[in-house]
């Protein structure tokens, strides 16, 4: 499959000091067609693109479906060029996302398009991913409960409640209670009689939870 080749917006300002190299950056990318398109606003002339699309400083970026803060290397803009449109795009997105410590970003596109949480899912299953970055798909959760937005996730994180580290699944079964519904009680049963009894206590709790609702409802 072809390769989607992702449009870009810059906003910069006079006296930036870092928009320059951002612009040249994102030039070369259009000259060696990394980019198809670029479109630069000065906010200074245009402070209603700013606020139409919330910026508060410069530079700023947009590379398909990626809004990117301050400074950015010429390397890190051509990763960005080649990650939008690939299945790799998004949870590398929403990584960069949660690291930088921006989670409502991650609950707005979530919310735009509720398909992008998968992308959660497949951060889960990094073993690799950080207890901060966990922490953070756990917030955007608890933000989202009851919604019924995340429901697309249980599948992905009821595979995951059988994964080998016993950190996922636990990780798995708190995520798929804050997710709710009827269709995760049959993969928190199954997890009832876990080898590891920090899941096996989280489930018990779960479980009585759920019942003690039912009960009440």
């Amino acid at each position: 499959m072809d390769r989607i080749i992702p449009d870009a917006l810059m906003l910069l300002a006079p006296g930036c000091p870092h928009c320059p190299a951002v612009l040249e950056g994102l030039s070369a990318l259009v000259k060696d067609g990394g980019l198809g398109t670029l479109e630069v606003v000065n906010i200074a002339v245009h402070p209603e693109r700013a606020e139409q699309l919330g910026v508060r400083s410069v530079p700023w970026v947009r590379i398909g479906e990626f809004d990117l803060d301050g400074a950015q290397t010429p390397a890190e803009l051509r990763r960005w060029a080649e990650l939008a449109g690939s299945p790799q795009g998004m949870p590398a997105y929403f990584l960069y996302l949660l690291k930088n410590g921006r989670r409502a970003k991650v609950e707005e596109m979530a919310r735009q398009d509720p398909q992008r949480l998968l992308s959660l899912v497949d951060l889960l299953a990094d073993e690799e991913s950080s207890m901060a970055v966990r922490l953070g798909i756990g917030a955007v959760l608890e933000e989202l409960q009851g919604s019924g937005i995340a429901s697309a996730m249980v599948p992905g994180l009821g595979e995951l409640t059988r994964h080998a580290d016993p950190l996922v699944r636990a990780d798995a079964c708190h995520y798929l209670s804050l997710v709710g519904g009827e269709e995760i009680a049959p993969y928190l049963r199954a997890c009832v009689d876990d080898p590891d009894a920090a899941v096996r206590e989280m489930v018990a709790e779960i479980l009585a939870e759920m019942d003690e609702i039912q009960e009440d409802g």
